[in-house]
Parts: structure tokens; sequence; C-alpha cells
């Protein structure tokens, strides 16, 4: 994605004149609208790649997240299901009452 006009393109852009052309300086004044948003543009571009190289580092940088491996091949589902019946041994049937 390259973008093909700059601000100074834009500025020394010449355009030819001819008797019923338009009016030079609504042109002229036009141009500079978007010379001062293209400057925006630029500098907003600029901050966004800076950021985007300084989260990219952060990455690289960053541990990676470790998993825990379940103990003795227990799993998050077995804790749920062994928690579940001591609460039906240890309440009875008022738990689902």
């Amino acid at each position: 994605m390259d973008i093909k006009l700059t601000s100074k393109i834009i500025l020394e852009k010449e355009f030819k004149k001819n008797f019923k052309g338009y009016n030079v300086e609504e042109v002229d004044s036009f141009l500079d609208e978007i010379i001062q948003d293209y400057e925006t543009f630029e500098k907003v571009v600029a901050q966004l790649r800076e950021e985007n190289r300084k989260l990219k580092e952060e990455i690289d940088t960053t541990p990676k997240k470790q998993t825990v491996a379940p103990v003795n091949g227990t799993t998050n589902f077995d804790i749920l299901k062994r928690l579940s019946n001591l609460e039906k041994h240890v309440f009875g049937s008022k738990l689902y009452e």
C-alpha cells in the first residue's frame, strides 16, 4: 500500500492555465487545505508505525504464557465433576430443591 502523493508533491504541483480555467486562488486555497491534511496524515501514520513497532517489540520480549499441565491426568472437567459429586454427598437433595 503505497501513498502516491505527499504534501511536497501537492505543494509543487503546477496546473496549465487556459482562458476558461479554474480560479487560481480557489485552487491554491484548496490545495493548501489538502497539504495540511496530508501533513497531519503523515504525522499520524508515523505515530502509528512507531506504536506498532513498539507493540511488536513488546510482544517479542514478553515471555510466552505458560500453560499448566494437568496434574496426574486431572482436568478442570474432572475437578468440577468431583466437586459436584461432593456437593451432592454433603448437601444431599437439599441442594437441588
